[in-house]
């Protein structure tokens, strides 16, 4: 049975009753608990508007659907067959340190390792190329290997011909990026691109890792789009440990046909213009945000924005969390949340194919409750479950248990690791194939051609100008891959500049310093060094606001524009300039 729900359920209720217009926010998709389920039933039965849920991942995941149907990638066990390892737009060192050690044995046993990242990571140092590419520039790097493999004989014409569509178009579109023109746009050394195409085209197995870095700038989409190409035209694919490697965790083909309401007709609010929506938007207003799994104060692009519509005297917002995070601030309730050691779910890996039945190991501490718990408290209370239908995590997790495949479900129920449906290592064209409609390669898609700014496999030029030259990124750091654990106290947060651009701004290592632009500033410490490029400066990823000196992160200096495909977050398009912090 359940408990008396406390007095803040019964408030909250009618709160969220007096408006249709909640807009609600997510991030991660491979729980299968603590979203996706009640709460996707509350929102879709309540009529509020829909989130599309852009933030991370958005342009990679629809190419990778595009091109491939998320067809399962190589695994980490893998990594030391293959005889050539290419990171691009990732730093497991900092985001995946699972995977380093296997490619630490990859190395071992001979394979040469490329690097693409505008910093000198710690798997840089000891890559031997490493590309330290402008942001933005990925997709015209792809596309002169791409002519390298079509102009000197390297497609796998085979392979193209039997497992693929839309070849002639890549390989038109790749005809005008030399290895000169395309080193010169991203800022690199025209031999050691050529390098990169020649150790590509002659190495067996070969497999290119496709992180998430690339994709945050205008070009996004059609960045993922070239790297996920270059197996399929070099004809990488049927030997283990060669072929692409992304995330594998829509590789078990699990619907969620636990919910139990068809998505409504109600307007869509892309996540990355949150600040839009609580602003402008007026047909109708936002007058309810429901913020859970998010701390969007901190994380979503255009922060000053986002700030002024949370700070509308109007605004109803309730957040849903573990800690008092920037956007809980704002809020006009705040609902404690339990953490993962407190509840049960079902998670899925990312780079092993793996589906776990998460338990307690402690009691829910005070009175925070689970996800499931309190949308089915609320659900009950605005009379909008059905006979039968759960009303808490328990009941939530038997009932996808339930509509699991047998052995999956049984194998869960028994506290063991079920198997995947592909096994837990398989080869691309020999144990999985393309999940399209014949099964194989879309290299170009007609509807995707015509969605893109200007067409598939095209490059958007920088968008820096004379007063704002430099590119800002945020990568996940060794402290944080995500916001999770900000509200922990972290050393002084510094952004990272080459020497060649200091010394031209008569700035030293340790100065104090403004990042700003039109849309705002942050005042931190500056660190000098040449593990990144001219050009480029940094500031650590997930930072909250009471990192920085004037309460501001690097969010405040980012456009809210989206990328070409997907409607992601172009983080990478901040463009910045750099001064000293007057009377610091």
């Amino acid at each position: 049975m359940l408990a008396d729900p406390p007095p803040w359920s019964r408030r909250l209720a009618r709160s969220i009753a007096r408006t249709r217009a909640a807009s609600k926010k997510k991030k991660k998709k491979e729980k299968y608990l603590t979203q996706d389920n009640i709460d996707a039933q509350l929102w879709r039965r309540f009529g509020t508007s829909r989130l599309e849920r852009t933030v991370c991942a958005a342009p990679t995941g629809t190419v990778n659907m595009a091109l491939y149907g998320k067809m399962p990638s190589i695994t980490y066990r893998d990594y030391p067959e293959a005889k050539l390892i290419i990171l691009w737009g990732v730093n497991p060192s900092a985001s995946g340190i699972h995977l380093v050690p296997y490619v630490r044995e990859a190395q071992k046993r001979g394979a040469r390792l490329v690097v693409v990242d505008p910093r000198t990571t710690a798997l840089a140092r000891s890559a031997d190329v490493h590309l330290a590419v402008k942001a933005g520039t990925d997709v015209v790097v792809a596309l002169a290997i791409h002519r390298y493999l079509f102009t000197n004989g390297y497609a796998d014409e085979s392979f193209l011909r039997e497992h693929t569509h839309g070849a002639d178009h890549l390989r038109e579109r790749a005809e005008p990026w030399t290895m000169a023109r395309a080193a010169d746009v991203a800022g690199i050394d025209a031999a050691a691109l050529e390098r990169v195409a020649e150790l590509y085209a002659t190495s067996a197995p070969a497999l290119v890792r496709c992180g998430w870095g690339h994709e945050r700038n205008r070009n996004g989409g059609n960045s993922a789009m070239a790297i996920l190409a270059l197996p399929a035209v070099g004809g990488k694919f049927g030997v283990r440990g060669g072929g692409y490697s992304m995330s594998n965790s829509a590789s078990w083909g699990i619907e969620r046909t636990w919910i139990g309401t068809p998505e409504p007709d109600t307007r869509a609010v892309n996540m990355n213009h949150l600040g839009r929506a609580l602003t402008e938007y007026t047909d109708p207003p936002v007058n309810v945000l429901f913020v859970y799994n998010c701390n969007p104060a901190a994380t979503v692009p255009d922060q000053r924005r986002i700030l002024r519509g949370l700070a509308r005297e109007d605004l109803f917002t309730i957040v849903f969390d573990q800690v008092m995070t920037d956007t809980a601030l704002f809020a006009d309730v705040v609902l404690p949340a339990t953490t993962f050691l407190e509840g049960y779910d079902l998670a899925k890996g990312y780079g092993p194919i793996s589906l776990e039945l998460a338990r307690p190991v402690i009691d829910a501490v005070g009175e925070s409750r689970s996800n499931a718990d309190v949308f089915g408290d609320l659900c009950t209370r605005l009379g909008l479950l059905k006979d039968n239908e759960p009303t808490g995590e328990l009941d939530v997790m038997l009932r996808v248990l339930d509509q699991l495949p047998d052995t999956i479900g049984a194998d869960l129920r028994a506290g063991g690791r079920p198997t995947p449906p592909c096994g837990a290592s398989p080869i691309q064209f020999v144990d999985v194939f393309p999940n399209t409609v014949d099964r194989k390669v879309q290299l170009f898609s007609a509807a995707l051609d015509a969605s893109a700014p200007i067409g598939l496999y095209r490059y958007q030029p920088d968008p820096a100008t004379d007063r704002y030259p430099l590119a800002l990124i945020s990568p996940a750091s060794e402290r944080t891959i995500s916001s999770t654990l900000g509200e922990l106290p972290r050393p002084d947060v510094k952004l990272l500049m080459h020497p060649d651009d200091a010394a031209a701004r008569g700035l030293a290592d340790g100065d104090l310093v403004r990042i700003f632009n039109d849309l705002g500033e942050v005042h931190c410490t500056l660190s000098v060094a040449s593990s990144i490029r001219p050009g480029v400066v940094s500031l650590p990823k997930g930072l909250w606001r009471r990192s920085t000196r004037n309460s501001a992160t690097g969010t405040a200096l980012v456009p809210d524009t989206l990328t070409d495909l997907g409607g992601g977050a172009c983080f990478n398009d901040a463009r910045v300039e750099v001064a000293s912090l007057p009377n610091a």
